[in-house]
């Protein structure tokens, strides 16, 4: 099994966040966005993963040495591939071409999802769904009464199906998914500019393969500063159940109250403050005479005499004083 993880876009709804680092490498309850849906992919993979090949645009060798021990970390080989144009998610799975072969998944790193069950790998094709409220922003697909998809329909105008493709996907055959992204490209067939999955989906449907929907429990949104605060509270939640400890041995709490479920870092050190609940801090993190709740505070950032909700806290920023929503970036300092 291989896991195929196309991250090269800018992350731009993600600003000022992923002005210094990719969006898949913020973390979520101690770890990067990439790293939690590779390990959750893995688990229900049911085989060993061999390759887990990350489709990345010009991030530096740091990045890159972060993603392959990622791979190394589920026991896989990691590969490096370069998506340089943004011409779409076709053209994105391409990049990393020499990755396709055999039992392949593919999955956008902008979602996290929650699921207890084990991969099919004896059907053609699976992808993955949820039920959503609104189904205007997503892609959908239509099912017969066997359970197979019989349409995809990319951001539907008017009411055709509730369930949204939240951007995993697992094929049983690699180069078979090869040859029609390559025909794809070969033919410049397009849809809004780009090269899309959907238009190899259907083109492979229409030849026969059997595309069934795949259930998760939950699907956990990364796409925006607000969404992934929402990521975090449910997966510090997810873990809690889980029973796994979330706070470092070498975390410092003095005269203070931590109400769970938080994720406290190696030597973080909170003073005289409320953290919690649905609070993960960085690594040598540090907070002093402050409520802190439902917000993600990176590594060796500090929040000082402030009440801070909702927010999210880059490496190295300072807060000082009584904001409450804030989305700081990397190496800023406010303070009121």
């Amino acid at each position: 099994m291989r896991i195929i993880v196309p991250m090269a876009g800018m992350g731009k709804r993600m600003r000022p966040h992923t002005l210094t680092v990719p969006k898949p490498l913020i973390p979520i309850a101690g770890k990067p966005i990439v790293q939690r849906l590779v390990e959750d992919i893995a688990k229900v993979c049911g085989e060993p993963v061999q390759e887990v090949a990350f489709i990345i645009g010009r991030f530096g060798a740091e990045v890159e040495k972060s993603l392959l021990q990622i791979a190394e970390s589920v026991g896989a080989k990691g590969t490096i591939h370069y998506q340089d144009e943004p011409l779409g998610t076709a053209h994105a799975i391409l990049c990393a071409q020499s990755a396709l072969t055999g039992p392949v998944v593919v999955a956008f790193a902008d979602t996290l999802f929650k699921a207890d069950f084990t991969l099919d790998s004896s059907v053609p094709g699976t992808i993955w769904v949820q039920k959503v409220d609104d189904p205007k922003p997503f892609g959908v697909v239509k099912l017969n009464e066997q359970g197979q998809i019989t349409d995809f329909v990319e951001k539907p105008q008017e009411f055709v199906s509730d369930l949204a493709i939240i951007g995993i996907y697992y094929f049983q055959d690699g180069e078979y998914l090869r040859s029609e992204l390559q025909y794809l490209l070969d033919n410049n067939i397009m849809d809004k500019g780009e090269y899309q999955l959907t238009n190899a989906l259907e083109n492979m449907k229409n030849k026969g393969t059997t595309f069934v929907p795949g259930r998760v429990t939950e699907w956990l949104d990364c796409g925006n500063k607000d969404a992934t605060v929402f990521t975090n509270q449910r997966y510090l939640e997810y873990l809690q159940e889980r029973g796994e400890n979330l706070v470092s041995d070498s975390a410092k709490v003095t005269n203070s109250v931590l109400i769970p479920p938080v994720y406290i870092g190696e030597g973080a050190v909170i003073t005289d403050s409320v953290v919690g609940p649905h609070v993960s801090l960085g690594n040598q993190s540090n907070v002093r005479g402050s409520v802190v709740s439902n917000s993600i505070v990176q590594q060796s950032a500090t929040v000082q005499h402030a009440n801070v909700t909702n927010s999210m806290i880059g490496n190295f920023a300072t807060v000082t004083g009584t904001p409450d929503d804030l989305s700081l970036g990397d190496y800023n300092t406010l303070r009121v």
